[in-house]
């Protein structure tokens, strides 16, 4: 048997260094072959709803959804999962972690737009909008800023504000830029 793999027995030591991941040590009651839960992430295997397989899901604490669900290995007698162990978690984990990130990212993303335009006298200016998705009152702010990046102006406008090279001169213009 791999020393690395958890087991049913109630005496093991604690686990290895092998076993270690992050800043919180895998317990082994926490670990059995298609459960196992650190780092604040809890790996299931489940039977795959597609085919005759198997599947892995992780799930981060306090999430009633999986953040990521995929394909999981037959083990050697092609019926049942090949067990969960060290190596696989901290995997599973880092994936989990990278498309946490990647969410996260395409979010800020989705809610930011920056261009630049030229005012009046051919000042170069970029403006920022930065949208604020709240249930009760989605709005967005519009940041001005000079060459130089010091903040000129801001303001809100409506969560729906088409931000482009135009649409932010003419804002400008019209004098929705001078509010402070």
């Amino acid at each position: 048997m791999n020393p690395t793999e958890p087991t049913d027995d109630a005496n093991d030591e604690a686990p290895s260094e092998t076993e270690e991941t992050g800043d919180r040590r895998l317990r082994p009651e926490e670990q059995d072959p298609k459960l196992w839960k650190g780092e604040g992430w809890t790996a299931r295997v489940i039977k795959n709803e597609d085919d005759d397989g198997w599947a892995v899901e992780m799930t981060f604490d306090g999430q009633s959804e999986p953040s990521l669900v995929g394909p999981w290995t037959m083990g050697r007698d092609k019926k049942n999962p090949k067990p969960l162990d060290s190596f696989a978690f901290a995997t599973l984990v880092k994936t989990a972690n990278e498309i946490l990130a990647r969410h996260a990212q395409q979010r800020r993303a989705q809610l930011h737009r920056d261009v630049w335009t030229r005012v009046e006298g051919g000042a170069r200016v970029r403006v920022d909008l930065d949208v604020i998705p709240d249930e009760d009152d989605p709005h967005a702010i519009l940041t001005v800023h000079d060459e130089a990046g010091a903040v000129a102006s801001r303001a809100r406008v409506p969560a729906s504000f088409k931000l482009t090279a135009e649409s932010a001169r003419r804002w400008i213009e019209q004098g929705g830029g001078s509010e402070g």
